[in-house]
This record gives C-alpha cells, structure tokens and sequence, in this order.
C-alpha cells in the first residue's frame, strides 16, 4: 500500500498512514542505508503540524534506533526546506520529513531526501519500494523512544538559527533594511512563521501575520495558497496598504503571493519575476528548469538573454536533478514550488519568498510594475487550469486513449509537436500548448493550456476536457 507519487508518499490517516506503515518505510530506508554502507553518518527526520506528524517521527526514530543507525529527530515543528537544509549540512544520506504538504487534513505522509537534502529520485523510490515488498511481514525491533535520547542512539536537534543564517548570508539584507516594507505573512497555519518572520524582523520590515495558530484542520480549508484559500490574505493586504503578501503552504515548500494591488499572483508568475530579476537586475546567468505544466514564459525570458529553458516532467525530484545536471540558476513549478541556485537544492517557500522581498528592496518597485514590465517586453501568456475527478473505468479509458491508442481532439491551431514524458502535451505552432495527465498526489486528472488570451485558453481546454468525457 506504499507507493511513492511525485511528492513523496502520501496517505489518509487511519486508512494507510497508519503506524505499521510508517514504521514499515523506515524498517526499508534503514536496510537500505545498511546495504549501501551509508548509515554511519546517522538519519534526521523532521515533521510538520499535521495530526500525527510529530508522533510519527518519534515512529520511525525508533525504528532507526532499533536498526543501530544514529537519529536525530528536530525537536520542533519544521519547514521541510529545513529538514532538507539539516541534511546537506550534516552531510547525511538521506533524511526523512513527516507530511503531507498541500494536502487536504485528512492526509498525511513522508518525503524522503538523499544526499545534498534532493528530493529522493526515482531510481531511489523504487529501490525503497522494492525494500518494502521484500520486508512487508518481517517483525521490526524499535527501541523506544525515551530509551534512545536516554541512550544517545536518538539525540533532539535545532537546526533552525543554520538555516536561517543560511538565508540572511545570500541575500542583501542592508538594501532590505533601507526599504522599510510592509509585510503581512500568512503561514496558512503551517510552520513558516517562525524562519519567515525572524527574517523579516532581522531586516527591519513591519510584519503583521494571520492564521498562525496550531490547527491541525487548517482553519478547514486546504493549505495550499491559492485564489480560493488566500482571500484573508487578499483582504489584509488591501485594509492595510502592504507592500506585499506572503502566503506558504502546510510544510512551506510552496509559495502563494499577493501584490501591491491585492491581486493574487499565480506561481507561473513568481517564477517569471524572480528569474527576471536574477537574470537583469542582480546580473546572474544561467538556465531555468520548468516541469511541463509550468509556463513557456521563462523560455523567452532565457532566451532573450542567451539561455537555455529545460523541460521535466511533473515532481520536483526532476527540477532538482535537471539544475545540478544543467548548472540553472532556478527551477520551479506552476503548483507554487521552486528553488534557487545557492541555497538548497529543493523546493524553499521561506528562501523565495525573501528573495521576493529583496526584488521590492533592490529595484525600489513595487511587483505590479515588475510584473507589468515583463509583459511590456514578452508579451502575454495566460494558463488555464482544470482539475478533473474521475472513476476508474474513466482513468482507464482516458489512459487507453491518449498514451495507448495516442488519439487527439480536433484543435483550432496547427500542431508543432506532441510530448507523452508526463501524459500528453501538445504543442502548438502559435507557440501555446495543452496538456492532460493524472496527478502523483491526488486522485485527479489535470488539464492545464498556456495561451496569448485565457479566452483562448479556456476554450482549448473545453475542447480536450470534453475529447476525454470525464
């Protein structure tokens, strides 16, 4: 029942995230970490504020404890960058985070990191999975978890003033100080706000925050910013004249923005603007990595300075991988993630996002003229976005249609090309494109479709969506 999706494994609680599985995962990691001769430098594991996290960590300490492999457990609620930031610097193999990211709050889950604090790639999520099949049954010896920190097999860390220097060393905290923003954060209830605002602080920004209490239901909403689930934050910012918003998701990975003008940003456009300002006004050079269902904007922006953009497919294990095979400078997706060269090699709502605020500080403009900037010089590219439920006789037949039988509606431009690395993608001459594929975290089908005029885009979607009848 474990199978590892593009952001790591995810499940209900009390369905399959449950103790025996937990504990069956890291029985697999820590056996593998033994065969591979990669234990001696120990484990960390961190967690979020979801229902069970932090019990589930102690969970799987016992089982590393229990397998002879040193674990460090962070002591507190922890962004996931932070997990992966304490792996890299402890120079471990591999590290786990308890989450469920975006996910509604019935869900929660497990991300594992390999070496550098990267999502664990695919080659790597087979072998674990391969681990599980062959250990499912075994009986698993824990050590509990008392036992350990009183026996020094399980200590409790703290990593976060590390990561959070690690931010303030790589960004220009005197051009922030001197710009004076104001600042309201909304962690969606998740575990950004203590890194986040002790930033902000540091560099002299006015900070208001909301929804930063401890609920493990997220206020009853997703915790994942976007239009529908940020309109507090859309308020906020609007009553009380900011500079900018900020809005992070559940483990703040994922990054939602809301500008000057109290509209929302949509992630296609984080990822534009901060590319831009690496690339224009702090003189940077290099490549941008973007999954396949993230805007082709940055391929002109890359272009227009002498650079390359690659594609991946969706799962941020790909971005990571294609920027330390490529030397790019940012990857990013349009569900909100991305990362930036320097810091560490994953997604970073909390990096980002000071990045954003050092843009505002730098450039001395606000982000609706950054943004109308980018537009006065490349044009307009508009997405629209569908997320489609389905039964599994649909699932099969859309499957059986577009990646067996490669069938295609009849669409209004010319076709250029047709892409099946992640579902089907289709690429028009008119430099718009298409695609439909299954997502690795939630039972949905997404169609997303970049055109010049969302009109355009909307009706192109309309025109597949109903092509594959679910």
């Amino acid at each position: 029942m474990i199978h590892f999706g593009t952001g790591g494994w995810r499940a209900i609680i009390g369905d399959d995230f449950t103790k025996a599985n937990v504990q069956l995962l890291t029985f697999a990691l820590a056996r593998k970490l033994l065969d591979d001769g990669q234990a001696t430098p120990g484990f960390v594991i961190g967690y979020d504020r979801r229902f069970l996290s932090e019990e589930a960590a102690h969970w799987a300490a016992e089982v590393m404890a229990g397998q002879g492999i040193f674990c460090r457990v962070i002591r507190r609620e922890s962004p996931t960058p932070l997990i992966m930031f304490a792996v890299a610097k402890l120079g471990l193999a591999s590290g786990m985070a308890v989450t469920a990211s975006h996910n509604p709050a019935i869900y929660n889950g497990i991300k594992v990191f390999m070496e550098g604090g990267r999502d664990a790639d695919e080659t790597l999520t087979t072998q674990f999975e391969g681990y599980i099949r062959t250990l499912e049954g075994e009986p698993i010896p824990t050590v509990p978890y008392a036992e350990g920190l009183a026996a020094g097999t399980i200590a409790e860390i703290d990593p976060m003033n590390d990561y959070v220097d690690s931010i303030l060393k790589v960004v220009d905290t005197d051009a922030i100080r001197a710009r004076g923003l104001h600042i309201v954060l909304d962690p969606m209830y998740g575990v950004s706000k203590t890194a986040l605002q002790t930033i902000l602080l540091t560099t002299r920004c006015e900070v208001d925050i909301i929804h930063d209490r401890h609920d493990t239901l997220f206020g009853g909403r997703l915790p994942a910013p976007n239009l529908k689930t940020l309109a507090g934050l859309i308020n906020y910012v609007e009553e009380n004249h900011c500079d900018i918003g900020i809005a992070t998701d559940g483990d703040a990975d994922r990054l939602g923005i809301i500008d000057d003008k109290a509209e929302f940003l949509h992630p296609n456009k984080i990822l534009v603007l901060l590319y831009y300002y690496l690339m224009k006004y702090k003189g940077w050079h290099g490549a941008a990595v973007r999954n396949l269902a993230t805007t082709h904007l940055l391929d002109r922006i890359a272009e227009s300075f002498g650079e390359s953009c690659y594609e991946v497919p969706v799962g941020f294990k790909y971005v990571s991988a294609k920027m330390v095979e490529t030397g790019a400078i940012i990857g990013g997706e349009s569900s909100g993630g991305l990362t930036v060269r320097g810091h560490i090699q994953g997604k970073d709502g909390i990096y980002a996002a000071t990045l954003l605020v050092e843009m505002l500080a730098k450039t001395g403009r606000k982000l609706s003229e950054l943004w109308q900037e980018i537009l006065t010089t490349y044009g307009t590219f508009e997405m629209a976005e569908h997320d489609l439920r389905f039964t599994p006789a649909q699932k099969e037949n859309v499957y059986t249609l577009l990646m067996t039988d490669k069938q295609l509606p009849a669409l209004p431009y010319e076709v250029e090309k047709v892409s099946y690395l992640d579902g089907c993608k289709i690429y028009f001459k008119n430099g718009g494109w298409v695609i439909a594929r299954f997502s690795g975290t939630e039972p949905l089908l997404r169609v997303f479709c970049e055109m010049s005029t969302l009109a355009d885009a909307e009706k192109t979607s309309k025109i597949f969506m109903d092509f594959l009848s679910v």
